[in-house]
C-alpha cells in the first residue's frame, strides 16, 4: 500500500481514503458505494441509475436547488456516476470549501428523500436520455453487445434501464433498492487535498459517523456459460457499425495485466495500435478503430469497435482476423515487448497527473482490492509480463471460434 494514501474506519464500517498532495489548491472527494445496476432485479432495471439522478432532487433538509446551487456557487463541480458495479457521488472545489463538499456529499448519498414530483420529471429527463443513446449507433451497438456477451444476466442490461422499468419507479422503489443494497462496509469516502489526515477524519466523523451501522446479506450472480452469437441487423445509417469480442477474465485473473498490454496493444488510444495502423493507415477503411477490455469482479468482457463504409465491412473484417491470428501465432520480439511495455506505462502515468482521477480510483480500488496499488506496483506487473505470457493470452481470448460479432448495417430504401 502507497503510503501517501491513508486509511481510517468509522464505527459504522464507512472507510476513509486520503491523499494528500500539498502543491494542490483543490480538494476532490466523493463518496464511493459498492452497488451498481448488476444488483437490479429485473423488475428494478435501471434504478441504480436514475437513484444517481435522484439524489440531487432533494434530501431531508435541502432542496434541489440549494444541492446544486451549493457547489456551483462556489466555482465547483458535483458529479455522480453509475456503472455495472458501482455509484460514486463526487465534488471538486477549492480547498477552502472542503467542508461544504463533504456536508452535501453525506447528506445527498443518505439522506435522499426522492419527491415524488421530483420523481416524474427526472422519469423525463431519463427517457430522454434513453433515446440519445438509441439514436446513437456508437452507443446502441455497445449496449446491445454487452446483452450478446452476457444474455439473461444482470451484466448485461441497460444501466439506464428499459423504458417499462423507468416508467414504473415509485417513491418506495428506492428505499427499498437502498435497504436491499447498501452496506456502509461497502461504503468508501476518498479524498485528495493540501489537507492533512486528520483533518479530513475529523471532517469525516463529524458528517458520516452519525448514519446507522447497515449490514445487508446480498449475493451477486456470477456469469457462466457464455457462448459466441453472431447478429446483424437493419438501422436507418449510412455506415456500417460492427463490434467483435467475447467474454474476459475477471478483476483479479492473473493474466488480467496480460490482457490489459495485450489489448493496448492491439487497439488502445495511441496512433501506433496494431489496428489503427493495419486499417485506418494502410487502407483508410475507418476513421476510428479501438480495442479495449472491462474487468469486473466475477467476468469481464473484450470488444474491438470501428465503423466504415458498406462496401469495405468485409475487408476490415479480414483485416482485423489477420491482426488478432498475428498476436496468436508470432511471439513478441524482445524490442517489441519493450516497446508495448513503455507505452502502456506511460499512458498510465499521465492518467495519473489528474488528482480528480485519482480520486474516483482510490474509493473504488479499496472496495475492489482492499488496497490501493502504487504506480511501481502496477509497472512492476508489466514489467513481469512475458512474451510467452502475450503469446497465451491471445490464443486464449482471440480464438476465431470464440468470438461474436454484431453488425449494423445500413437500411437500402426502395
Amino acid at each position: 500500500m502507497d503510503k501517501r494514501f491513508q486509511i481510517h474506519r468509522l464505527e459504522n464500517g464507512i472507510r476513509i481514503i486520503h491523499r494528500q498532495v500539498k502543491s494542490t489548491k483543490l480538494a476532490h472527494c466523493g463518496v464511493v458505494l459498492n452497488v451498481g445496476s448488476r444488483d437490479e432485479t429485473l423488475e428494478q432495471q435501471g434504478i441504480a441509475h436514475f437513484w444517481e439522478h435522484m439524489a440531487f432532487k432533494g434530501t431531508n433538509k435541502r432542496k434541489a436547488y440549494h444541492i446544486l446551487n451549493s457547489i456551483d456557487a462556489v466555482g465547483g463541480e458535483l458529479n455522480a456516476y453509475t456503472s455495472k458495479e458501482k455509484i460514486n457521488f463526487y465534488a471538486s472545489t477549492l480547498v477552502e470549501h472542503f467542508e461544504k463538499s463533504v456536508d452535501i456529499l453525506s447528506d445527498l448519498t443518505f439522506n435522499s428523500s426522492f419527491p415524488v414530483k421530483e420523481i416524474d420529471k427526472e422519469r423525463s429527463v431519463i427517457l430522454e436520455e434513453m433515446s440519445l443513446y438509441r439514436d446513437d449507433p456508437t452507443d446502441a451497438i455497445g449496449d446491445e453487445f454487452d446483452e450478446m456477451i452476457f444474455p439473461n444476466h444482470p451484466l448485461g442490461r441497460n444501466i439506464l434501464g428499459t423504458i417499462d422499468s423507468v416508467n414504473s419507479f415509485q417513491q418506495q422503489d428506492f428505499f427499498d433498492f437502498i435497504n436491499q443494497n447498501v452496506d456502509t462496509h461497502e461504503v468508501v469516502f476518498a479524498s485528495v487535498s493540501n489537507l492533512d489526515f486528520e483533518k479530513v477524519v475529523a471532517l469525516g466523523e463529524k458528517y458520516f459517523s452519525h448514519i446507522p451501522e447497515r449490514r445487508v446479506e446480498r449475493s451477486r450472480i456470477p456469469f457462466t456459460g457464455y457462448t459466441p452469437i453472431h447478429v446483424e441487423r437493419k438501422k436507418p445509417i449510412t455506415q456500417c457499425h460492427v463490434m467483435m469480442g467475447s467474454d474476459a477474465y475477471e478483476l483479479h485473473h492473473q493474466k488480467r495485466m496480460s490482457f490489459f498490454l495485450l489489448t493496448n496493444l492491439l487497439g488502445g488510444p495511441a496512433m501506433n495500435s496494431r489496428l489503427n495502423l493495419g486499417i485506418r493507415e494502410k487502407y483508410g477503411y475507418v476513421y476510428d478503430i479501438t480495442a479495449g477490455s472491462s474487468a469486473f469482479l466475477d467476468s469481464g468482457q473484450f470488444s474491438i469497435y470501428f465503423a466504415t463504409e458498406e462496401k469495405s465491412l468485409n475487408k476490415c473484417i479480414k483485416l482485423v482476423d489477420r491482426e488478432l491470428a498475428k498476436l496468436r501465432d508470432k511471439k513478441l520480439g524482445v524490442q517489441q515487448l519493450r516497446a508495448a511495455k513503455q507505452q502502456i506505462m506511460g499512458q498510465i502515468a499521465m492518467s495519473g497527473e489528474s488528482n480528480l482521477s485519482i480520486m474516483l480510483g482510490m474509493g473504488k480500488a479499496l472496495l475492489d482490492k482492499e488496497k490501493f496499488e502504487t504506480l511501481e506496483e502496477v509497472f512492476q506487473q508489466i514489467r513481469d509480463i512475458t512474451s510467452e505470457d502475450l503469446l497465451e493470452v491471445a490464443n486464449e481470448m482471440f480464438a476465431k471460434d470464440r468470438l461474436s460479432t454484431l453488425i449494423y448495417r445500413p437500411e437500402h430504401k426502395l
